[in-house]
């Protein structure tokens, strides 16, 4: 079925996501390693032919982190125009070897529309900080806009929450970044090239568009020590003062 609008919290970096291909109930590499030595069984290994809905076709993720596994099925469920919005962990930015060809291949088809980072302990079931990741189909525009909104909480308890001005200045940036409207915002948001995706090789780990570095302030050491040296001279003279009253009592 095709839709034209997918939201998704999927499950994090699920191992063994493919079991259900599984056509003759081979063991996985690292399962009863003994029976598959003695050619009782052999090992399973997903390949894309087995999934008669061709949703692997561009690559495999691999079988310990399920998490393109569940972005491929919802990109190919898109309708001509449709769109998805998926919660994600930060590895999916990044990761390489099968991961990493398959992101490359998605950037190179322009399905990717946004990256927006969430601050950590915002889930329950995990303290990593996730992000959401928008795909669309039938784009004009070949960038992608990346925002950076892990310093955007609130504190509580035992969770960080999102509060509402919080999510109104992603949706905010986001709306303006899709009607062509200025969507820059230092050290919060960036319309980063295809051409600058690909000299980062294809990596769209978000600190490499969004630079939230904070100069720390400089410290004037001359100062500091005129005031270490003003400290040690109020100290003597407190110290003078109690000699003083420890003669008066006898008690020097």
């Amino acid at each position: 079925m095709k839709f034209d609008c997918i939201v998704a919290n999927m499950p994090f970096s699920k191992a063994k996501w493919a079991e259900g291909f599984n056509p003759g109930g081979e063991v996985s590499a690292d399962e009863e390693n003994e029976k598959t030595k003695k050619g009782k069984k052999k090992e399973f290994k997903m390949e894309a032919g087995l999934d008669r809905w061709h949703r692997f076709d561009i690559g495999v993720p691999p079988a310990s982190k399920g998490d393109w596994a569940f972005l491929l099925h919802m990109i190919a469920s898109m309708s001509g125009n449709g769109r998805v919005a998926a919660v994600a962990p930060h590895g999916v930015l990044f990761r390489g070897t099968s991961e990493g060809r398959i992101r490359q291949t998605v950037i190179d088809k322009n399905l990717i529309d946004a990256v927006i980072g969430l601050p950590e302990n915002l889930f329950y079931g995990t303290q990593i900080p996730a992000c959401v990741i928008v795909f669309r189909r039938g784009r004009s525009n070949t960038d992608v806009l990346f925002i950076d909104a892990s310093k955007e909480y609130k504190k509580e308890k035992a969770k960080n929450l999102l509060r509402d001005e919080d999510v109104e200045r992603i949706v905010d940036t986001y709306r303006a970044y899709r009607n062509g409207q200025n969507a820059e915002n230092d050290k919060y948001s960036h319309v980063a090239s295809l051409d600058e995706i690909k000299d980062n090789g294809y990596n769209l780990n978000i600190p490499r568009y969004v630079d939230t570095f904070e100069e720390e302030e400089i410290i004037d050491i001359d100062a500091v020590n005129a005031e270490i040296a003003d400290l040690k001279q109020q100290i003597a003279a407190v110290e003078a003062e109690m000699d003083k009253y420890l003669k008066e009592l006898g008690l020097e």
